[in-house]
């Protein structure tokens, strides 16, 4: 079976981005962001964009250099209070929004990953959540009906990978990267390390069925969103 390893993220993404594409991207906050590939995202100048990712970084770091870039149209988060320009750009109207409860959004990847359509949660009954949406009752509780989150492309980091694709995570790298890694239509990885050989089937957490290219990470920094330190206590 031919490789599924690229020279670098530029590559991997020259010939399948396109304008107004919804990408999923796994990470959460600054932890387990695929830095390489949203920088060749934003290097790309794809417009239009719908993100989906549990949150938009910071300024100037992870995925709020597309919104300085200008590329997203829409996003699909659940938490947004560490980036002024998303802010900034949702207030006056120029990105549009859509808050999803962080326990449905990873449904709804997971979803999307398993080829389950849609589902009923009780999770935002009652509340701008649930506007617009369908609404049934299981055992006498009101439940909404959330669609499957499916991407035209999503980016993921993994610690390590192989050649066929298949990737293993560390710590809390481990968040939304696998549900992400699934729920795309094509998917790129870029990999800390990558394997001679094959990954041992027992630590393999995202098959690699659902991975078309892996990239091997250029750029090594890990940012802290944020630094708290205390003073050293006198002896």
């Amino acid at each position: 079976m031919a490789s599924k390893i690229c020279e670098s993220a530029a590559e991997a993404l020259a010939d399948s981005v396109r304008d107004g594409m919804t990408i999923a991207v796994g990470g959460f906050g600054l932890s387990g962001i695929p830095t390489n590939l949203i920088e060749a995202l934003r290097d790309s100048g794809a417009q239009d964009l719908v993100i989906v990712s549990n949150n938009m970084g910071v300024d100037g770091k992870g995925l709020g250099i597309l919104l300085e870039n200008r590329q997203v149209r829409k996003v699909l988060a659940s938490y947004v209070g560490e980036n002024r320009l998303f802010a900034e750009q949702y207030l006056s109207g120029a990105l549009e929004v859509e808050f999803v409860p962080q326990g449905t959004l990873a449904e709804r990847l997971r979803a999307g990953g398993a080829g389950i359509p849609a589902f009923y949660t009780p999770t935002g009954v009652g509340t701008s959540v649930a506007e617009g949406k369908q609404e049934a009752e299981f055992d006498g509780r009101r439940s909404i009906l959330e669609r499957g989150i499916v991407a035209d492309i999503s980016l993921v980091r993994a610690q390590q990978a192989d050649s066929e694709g298949n990737l293993s995570y560390r710590l809390t790298a481990r968040n939304f990267n696998p549900l992400v890694a699934a729920a795309g239509r094509l998917t790129v990885a870029e990999a800390e390390e990558i394997v001679d050989g094959y990954l041992a089937p027992d630590v393999i957490v995202t098959p690699g069925v659902f991975v078309n290219w892996v990239v091997p990470v250029e750029n090594r920094t890990k940012e802290i969103e944020q630094r708290t330190v205390r003073e050293r206590e006198k002896v």
